[in-house]
């Protein structure tokens, strides 16, 4: 069958971008595994502009990035429950060719007789499946993972995070798919009505006293928070907002909460 308007990622980490140019600002990311549709080429057709499939987020690509495949494959990968990596990082062998892959991968290999691979796979290291729904204590032992990673736009590895990256890795690994925008995932789960209400796992909603601008990050237990704020960082929870460790001062009021594990 003929290859067309689809894509799946083929490299550890592409980076998606605004605009078809590449000064423009990264927006998301691609990990090994996620698929896409491919929406148009640019004038030049040095570009790739593609939208999502797990979050609907759109942007664009190198062309020379860009992997087609079938829409048959595309709507394969839709139904098939592949694996998600849960080490930092990891080896798989496609096509006899070893690719380090990030935390967060999409592995396609799973239990299903009736699925035909196009490609070839090895793959030895830790995962889960991707719909499998995790606890608090895994959700929390995957969040950890990236601690003090660098502040990065629109990234979503240990290696480059953004605070809504953060958000949407951790429960997409553990069973829970969220978007990617900090607007979309305001909305998400259930609303928690007071502080004194709020559980580990949960998201909180902040904005920082120098900037407007709404960010996110994960309730974790003893009145703590991991979020990013130049880095991964662990941070105080307080009815005030978020009281930085180190320094003692208290640097972002609260928004609201919400709650998208199961109870």
């Amino acid at each position: 069958m003929m290859e067309g308007n689809y894509g799946v990622c083929r490299l550890s980490i592409v980076s998606v971008k605004r605009e078809a140019n590449p000064l423009s600002s990264q927006v998301n990311q691609l990990l090994f595994g996620d698929h896409y549709e491919a929406l148009e080429a640019s004038q030049d057709n040095r570009w790739q502009h593609i939208k999502i499939y797990a979050d609907q987020s759109e942007g664009w690509i190198e062309m020379n990035q860009h992997h087609p495949i079938t829409k048959e494959y595309f709507d394969q990968i839709n139904t098939v429950d592949f694996k998600i990596t849960t080490d930092v990082c990891s080896t798989i062998l496609y096509k006899k060719t070893p690719i380090s892959i990030v935390l967060g991968s999409i592995v396609p290999i799973s239990q299903s007789e009736l699925f035909k691979m196009e490609e070839q796979f090895a793959f030895n290291g830790e995962s889960k499946s991707l719909s499998q729904k995790r606890e608090y204590e895994f959700i929390k032992s995957i969040a950890l993972k990236y601690l003090n990673a660098p502040e990065q736009a629109g990234g979503k590895t240990p290696f480059g995070i953004s605070a809504n990256g953060l958000v949407q890795m951790v429960f997409k690994i553990g069973g829970y798919p969220l978007p990617f925008s900090e607007a979309a995932l305001h909305i998400q789960g259930k609303k928690v009505n007071a502080f004194h209400s709020i559980k580990p796992g949960d998201v909180a909603f902040f904005r920082s006293r120098t900037s407007k601008d709404l960010r996110c990050g994960f309730v974790l237990d003893d009145s703590r928070i991991l979020h990013v704020d130049g880095r991964a960082k662990i941070d105080q929870l307080m009815e005030d907002g978020i009281l930085d460790t180190e320094t003692k001062i208290f640097t972002h009021t609260f928004d609201s909460f919400r709650r998208i594990l199961n109870d």
